[in-house]
């Protein structure tokens, strides 16, 4: 999971600093959303105890869950876009309007339009896309969480014979 988040971490910034994409405010959320699930995962990889391996399939699960919120709400203004769109303001007029201590903050919001459809694959939004996969990593989560209560309900002797 972590691997897979890290490639998609990186294909995130090549369409933003390469192809030019300016991610929305929703796309910055599921940015840090996917950051904490990658995380979550590499460190619960990284430990073989029990409790890490609990806590850490637990915090997957939740932020794989709200990135999912996220994604799944990005998808649905795609899909029935508002008559009015604010998602932020671009970078230029942050620069022209507010002091620089006010623009640093706004521009980790991100600037694009949260109902804009830049890139799609298979017929799929950047939206569409992170939705799916943050459902696999909850369900793989969830598959971790469930083998983990499954292991501990064991009788102690059925572990010893």
């Amino acid at each position: 999971m972590a691997a897979i988040g890290v490639g998609m971490l990186a294909f995130g910034l090549y369409l933003q600093h390469v192809v030019g994409l300016d991610p929305c405010p929703m796309c910055i959320v599921q940015r840090y959303a996917l950051v904490m699930v990658v995380l979550a995962a590499g460190l619960t990889a990284l430990s073989g105890h029990r409790a890490v391996l609990l806590a850490g399939s637990f915090l997957m699960l939740l932020f794989a869950g709200f990135g999912a919120f996220v994604a799944g709400r990005q998808s649905f203004l795609q899909w029935y876009p508002p008559e009015i769109s604010s998602c932020g303001r671009d970078f230029y007029g942050m620069i022209e309007t507010f002091p620089l201590q006010r623009v640093i903050p706004m521009i980790f919001k991100g600037s694009g339009d949260c109902t804009k459809i830049d890139w799609t694959f298979l017929g799929g939004s950047l939206a569409n896309w992170s939705f799916i996969w943050f459902a696999v990593f909850a369900v793989v989560a969830l598959v971790l969480l469930a083998r983990l209560a499954r292991r501990s309900e064991r009788p102690r002797h059925a572990l010893q014979g």
